[in-house]
């Protein structure tokens, strides 16, 4: 138990959610419904809970997650990595429900992560929107591919295939636009961050929807959330080069391709590319500084509330 409070651990499932309150043995269970999920907020509001974790578990976690924003609950979600590598280093190998509550609410005494405000029911839609995009976009570069080693008795079915989901991108496009223009906070946030060259409507409605903490962070913070700070991966007597791992892959992934852009149409970016690869830089260590550039400027501007023209200098 903490100064304030308890520290809690939940295992979610599809159909049922395990709670381990650590260092004090309780062990409850839950099923994944409305109205249970109320009885376990109701139950950690009595305790009163310092801290409740939970694992990304691809949207199984939402109801739960939102219902403890909704009650003032201090809450995070955590990527599952972190609490295997966590579980592992305590020496836990075995795996159940119960095991993984308990690991996870002794990441939550231990490691005590700040916790972060949830998007809000828009902003889930907008996810949702994101996750769809990058779906459709995977299966039109495999339907690509198959089509440029396929006979010709298939070719014209998969073509038909790439046209629909190449409306259905449209369709999605158009949406993420009207969801930004419907939200005068996003408008706001969109228009900062789309006033930087380089950045489109692709980027700035990945960040808006998938990195909340944008904006609210120091800048090695947010750069290591994104997973663009370098890392050590130094143990013993092995030494070796700081690499970039971890993170959120997806928004690195958008933010790989702003930053192309952007070092051909940034001033900024393209001066500090240049100068990276004049010193000798390989292309993609370059490319990854400026990733990290064009994040903390992003982040400096949403934190000022200043458009590009007037962003700080030296974020």
């Amino acid at each position: 138990m903490g100064e304030q409070g308890y520290y809690v651990g939940i295992d979610v499932a599809k159909a049922s959610l395990d709670v381990v309150v650590h260092g004090t043995g309780q062990h409850w269970s839950f099923a994944n419904s409305d109205a249970d999920i109320a009885k376990l907020v109701a139950r950690l509001a009595a305790l009163p809970a310092s801290l409740v974790v939970l694992e990304a578990t691809g949207g199984l976690e939402t109801a739960v997650a939102a219902a403890l924003a909704a009650a003032r609950l201090p809450t995070r979600i955590i990527n599952p990595r972190q609490i295997r590598d966590h579980a592992r280093s305590m020496g836990q190998l075995a795996k159940t429900d119960r095991l993984d509550a308990q690991a996870i609410a002794h990441y939550a005494a231990v490691v005590r992560p700040e916790p972060r405000p949830l998007p809000d029911e828009q902003a889930a839609e907008l996810g949702g929107l994101i996750a769809r995009r990058r779906q459709v976009i995977k299966m039109l570069t495999a339907e690509k591919n198959r089509k440029a080693t396929a006979v010709k008795r298939v070719q014209q079915g998969i073509q038909t295939h790439i046209d629909c989901l190449n409306r259905e991108l449209a369709d999605i496009n158009r949406s993420l636009s009207d969801e930004i223009r419907n939200s005068p906070l996003w408008r706001e946030k969109d228009g900062l961050l789309r006033s930087v060259p380089g950045v489109g409507p692709t980027l700035s409605a990945t960040l808006l929807a998938d990195l909340p903490e944008l904006g609210t962070l120091n800048r090695r913070r947010i750069a290591a959330l994104v997973g663009v700070a370098p890392l050590s991966r130094d143990s013993g007597t092995m030494r070796g080069r700081r690499t970039v791992w971890g993170g959120r892959a997806h928004i690195r992934t958008v933010l790989y391709m702003a930053t192309v852009a952007a070092t051909r149409y940034n001033p900024a970016i393209r001066s500090f590319y240049q100068r990276l690869c004049a010193a000798g830089k390989a292309r993609k260590v370059a490319l990854t500084a400026c990733m990290r550039k064009l994040l903390t400027i992003l982040n400096a501007m949403l934190q000022h509330g200043k458009v590009w023209s007037t962003a700080p200098a030296h974020p």
